[in-house]
């Protein structure tokens, strides 16, 4: 008995110093924050690296190209959890194969699973890798295979959060398991202090404390515990009493997040409102999920369910549904990007919001005119868009057409320079009379694009 009094009265003792009535300042310290600029540290995104789909819509297409594997489909289905990562220098979501049922696993566990898929985000593409040795460890299998049985018997004192699935540049595939450390008492200031990187195809693993991770994970820290950490930061860096009576300055992070992929690294993003829950933002943060380095940014706007049923507005009469946003560097200027998807989970359109101002929407079939009417509405908005364009003039020396979904486009080769510019004639009327050898004057927006969108186009001299 007085054992076991002793083992409660610790217990209890560890649980009450945890409390954040006691440890407001270390809560608050848990997650560094710095401010930040976002035109300096948000690139502008090229086309080829705007991720236009979500975890749902990624199922779908991956559950499609395993119905077309008839070797596959007949033993195998696809594991329902997707890791987000970049792999290569593109933004993919990459999942593994599970058993279909318990007499398949038995008949195929010796050779393991022969191959694991990843989803292109922006070009929507499947890709199924097969494998030459099969994956024999994961968190769906049974016995001494299964990965938290293997950890265990590694690292049995070890706390280890939720892994996740990612691939080395090598394409070989890689469970990352973060490791827990309470920092506040018995139970709280939840951490993580490294990851073991398991091998799933060989089960050889090694451990890693935070500073030295190998720089192609992407995942280490879980959003939702970048969130909670943010919201004790944002809530209690005044006093715990202050959280609850007055809450000057209290700041907490919107309900809902997205990933952004910037410099080869995977970034959770959040929008930060008052703890009055109104419908507007006073700025947003951008977590490093290997790192944990966090930027708040200081710019006030719509909240992103506003931003969606905006875009959702624009397209009303088709019932699409939009997905929660991409925040993303447009003319300079912080832009929700949100793919309409129709009922059966496929991305229709594209929309652009302004942040500060929620009613300047553009939304089109094709991101890149998406983008052109998006910048043409901060223009004729005095935002400032106006700066990113560049002008050329100079003589036609190549002019050619086609008919691309209906409109038609001419292409233009401009002596001297060596773009390609793109014309859509319902754009420019004008450009069906243009002929070899007439002088122009082409306004434009430099873009990392095959062609050239042109903006505007003055004949000078035919």
């Amino acid at each position: 008995m007085i054992i076991l009094g002793v083992c409660v009265a610790f217990m209890l003792i560890g649980d009450v110093s945890g409390w954040k009535l006691f440890n407001a300042d270390r809560y608050a310290s848990l997650l560094p924050v710095e401010e930040g600029d976002f035109a300096e540290d948000v690139e502008a995104l090229t086309y080829k690296n705007i991720p236009t789909l979500d975890d749902v819509s990624a199922a779908k297409l991956a559950n499609r190209k395993l119905g077309d594997l008839a070797d596959i489909v007949s033993q195998y289905v696809i594991r329902d959890s997707y890791t987000q990562i970049n792999y290569r220098g593109r933004p993919v979501r990459v999942t593994t194969l599970v058993y279909g049922d318990l007499i398949k696993w038995i008949n195929n566990t010796s050779t393991g699973l022969p191959a694991y898929l990843y989803i292109d985000m922006v070009t929507q593409e499947v890709t199924l890798v097969r494998l030459t040795e099969g994956i024999h460890y994961t968190p769906d299998e049974h016995f001494n295979l299964r990965l938290d049985r293997h950890l265990r018997f590694l690292y049995p004192t070890t706390i280890f959060e939720e892994p996740v699935l990612e691939l080395d540049e090598e394409g070989t595939p890689y469970w990352v398991c973060p490791t827990v450390r309470y920092t506040i008492g018995l139970y709280g200031g939840k951490d993580i202090d490294g990851a073991v990187l398991v091998n799933a195809v060989t089960g050889d693993s090694r451990y890693y404390a935070v500073k030295d991770i190998p720089e192609w994970v992407d995942r280490v820290f879980r959003a939702d515990l970048l969130i909670e950490q943010f919201d004790n930061y944002g809530t209690l860096s005044n006093g715990f009493f202050n959280s609850i009576f007055g809450q000057r300055d209290c700041r907490v992070t919107t309900d809902g997040y997205n990933y952004m992929a910037i410099n080869d690294d995977v970034y959770m993003y959040s929008g930060v409102t008052s703890v009055t829950g109104d419908e507007s933002n006073i700025g947003f943060i951008l977590c490093n999920q290997r790192t944990k380095q966090t930027k708040y940014y200081r710019i006030s706007g719509a909240e992103e369910y506003s931003a969606m049923s905006s875009a959702e507005g624009q397209v009303q009469h088709l019932g699409y549904r939009a997905t929660f946003p991409l925040l993303l560097n447009i003319g300079n200027t912080p832009t929700y990007f949100i793919a309409l998807k129709d009922d059966a989970q496929l991305v229709k359109m594209y929309a652009m919001v302004n942040v500060a101002q929620y009613q300047i929407v553009a939304s089109a079939p094709d991101i890149a005119e998406c983008e052109k009417q998006y910048l043409e509405l901060l223009a004729r908005n005095n935002i400032g868009a106006d700066d990113l364009y560049e002008t050329v003039e100079g003589r036609v020396t190549r002019i050619r057409s086609a008919v691309i979904e209906g409109n038609t486009f001419y292409y233009l080769s401009i002596e001297g320079n060596d773009r390609v510019f793109r014309v859509k004639a319902a754009d420019a009327p004008g450009v069906i009379l243009l002929d070899q050898g007439d002088t122009v004057s082409i306004k434009y927006r430099t873009a990392d694009a095959e062609f050239t969108d042109v903006s505007a186009i003055t004949v000078l001299k035919n």
